[in-house]
């Protein structure tokens, strides 16, 4: 009968194993993260291959779309990985909890800690586990209540207003320097193996969906 009564209520977790809980959870978001990275490595590498195609029929509107994702997934990656460095750094923090509970024996308020989630909260890719988080942090103590306006999702505007010194750099950058830099069109690459024809359909459909967005 006990065991049908604990089922129902639940195990209330001590503070010790609600910070090993947040330190578990905090690992498998960095894996989620290292997960995102490779997809946009794959992802990039499908874009270039794209804006080569592109440049050697000298269609530059189609290559200045395509680079534009490349600095879009740039930028991600960078997030991703800004977001990895504060994800171990709530880690060591977590472990600092630890140390404060054997000796004062409760958790303790950190504005660090506090700083740190209202940062990872912002990321798209981990916000919810984040947030869920955050929630049980407050219940614990550890941090005050989250403040609404501190969450913002991406930076669409600012990429708008750097992208065009970048998206000819990134044009520069593949295409050997036929494109890109001044904004002028150089000449075709020269072509040292035929591009695969069912590449064509592939390079079609990423421009239809990029103009789509």
């Amino acid at each position: 009968m006990s065991g049908i009564v604990n089922m129902l209520i639940g195990k209330r977790l001590t503070p010790e194993e609600q910070v090993k809980k947040w330190r578990q959870s905090i690992r498998s978001q960095e894996r989620e993260l290292d997960k995102g990275i490779r997809g946009i490595d794959a992802e990039e590498a499908k874009v270039k291959r794209s804006i080569k195609l592109a440049a050697k029929k000298n269609d530059v509107t189609s290559c200045k779309i395509l680079a534009k994702e490349i600095v879009r997934s740039r930028k991600a990656r960078e997030r991703m990985f800004t977001s990895k460095a504060q994800l171990n750094s709530l880690v060591m923090h977590m472990q600092q909890q630890l140390a404060m509970l054997k000796v004062a024996g409760s958790l303790t308020k950190s504005t660090e800690v506090m700083k740190l989630v209202n940062n990872l909260v912002k990321l798209p890719e981990i916000s919810q586990t984040m947030q869920e988080m955050s929630q049980e942090m407050m219940k614990a103590g550890i941090i005050d209540e989250m403040m609404e306006d501190a969450i913002a999702f991406g930076d669409e505007e600012d990429i708008e207003e750097e992208a065009e010194s970048e998206v000819n750099n990134v044009l520069f950058e593949l295409t050997d320097g036929a494109l890109g830099e001044a904004g002028a069109v150089g000449a075709p690459l020269e072509a040292e193996k035929p591009e695969p024809e069912e590449e064509e359909p592939e390079l079609q459909a990423r421009l239809t969906a990029l103009r789509s967005m």
